[in-house]
């Protein structure tokens, strides 16, 4: 009786390891998106298209694609503290 609640256990702890790795992988990949809708939220009336570009070059990570999406971000005049933001959201 004890070997089959110690499997029924370990199924259970394996079936919740397995899930919760299932819910974190979308976040990895989402950076970008992240990056896109924190642009949205705060400036609405920005370029969808240049901040898509913008974010998707921010997400390479380091200081130059940090630079390059920060700016941009500026050229369509999303203020200075959302585009930094923006752009460290995006490389996360």
């Amino acid at each position: 009786m004890k070997l089959v609640r110690r499997i029924a256990a370990t199924g259970c702890t394996l079936a919740l390891a397995l899930g919760g790795l299932v819910a974190v992988a979308p976040t990895a990949s989402a950076s970008p998106q992240g990056c896109f809708y924190y642009v949205l939220e705060n400036v609405p009336n920005a370029d969808q298209e240049l901040v898509e570009d913008a974010c998707r070059t921010g997400a390479a990570g380091g200081e130059e694609a940090f630079r390059a999406c920060y700016h941009l971000l500026r050229e369509d005049y999303v203020p200075a503290v959302v585009a930094a933001n923006a752009c460290r959201r995006a490389a996360e």
